[in-house]
Order: C-alpha cells, then structure tokens, then sequence
C-alpha cells in the first residue's frame, strides 16, 4: 500500500477507519484481517501498483505448508500476506527459505540466524537487497 501522507492527514483517514476497526470489534463484521477498514474507506478509490513493488503472496496466500519464491527481477517489499507468517514457521520449526530473509528483523528472537540453513533464492541476495531500503 502507498499512500499520499498529505492527503491521508487531510482526509483523516486513520479516525474513518479505525472507526471500522471499532465496529469490528464490538460486532465482528468481516473475517479477512487488517484489510477491511481500508476497502471499506477508500470504497473503490484504489489504484494497482506494479507487482515489483510489493512481493505478496509469500505468507502462501493461506494454503498451509505452502511456500513461494520472488517473482523475477526487483523487488521493493516483501509481504507474507495469508497466514503462514514467517515468525510462525519459525516457532513450528517449519520455515520457508525466503523466510530466513526475515529472521534478522525478529525483535523477538534476537534475529539469530540459523548459518546452517541455506537461502534459496530464485534471484541472488545481492540483487534482492540492492533494491529495497526496507523489509515488510
């Protein structure tokens, strides 16, 4: 998601919806996540960004046990949507490879690293991090 911060403020889009984050909460309206409030806020008023912009779909867009590579090329930011969640598999002791990408930004864990799991890439580590300045 990238927004216009200016118009964001101006709109006071964070009170519009945490005002479904609310309802949600005292009714449960809706079942899929975080995502919800801002559908039905910006109600349409959405624009798709190219693909290199967001690697989604590496949570295995919920299909358990699932596990994705990066699309070819650059990439900006990586995104485990769906529910297998990288801290997740690193508790069950079932992680992804891309989710070793991750590890180091565990506040939790201390972002050790297991050297002994290699990280298998579709693209090299140094073409996937000379792109992004920042991991999601």
């Amino acid at each position: 998601m990238v927004m216009d911060l200016v118009k964001w403020r101006n709109g006071n889009y964070r009170n519009k919806i945490e005002k479904w984050m609310e309802i949600q909460r005292k009714r449960r309206i809706y079942d899929l996540g975080s995502l919800p409030p801002f559908l039905l806020v910006f109600g349409g008023n959405i624009e798709p960004i190219d693909h290199r912009w967001n690697q989604h779909g590496l949570g295995g867009d919920n299909v358990k046990g699932s596990c994705r590579s990066l699309h070819k090329g650059p990439v900006s930011l990586l995104h485990w949507s769906g529910k297998g969640k990288p801290w997740v598999r690193f508790d069950d002791k079932k992680p992804c490879p891309l989710d070793y990408v991750w590890k180091p930004y565990d506040l939790y864990n201390g972002g050790d690293v297991d050297e002994s799991q290699p990280l298998d890439l579709d693209v090299g580590v140094s073409e996937f991090t000379g792109y992004s300045n920042y991991l999601v």
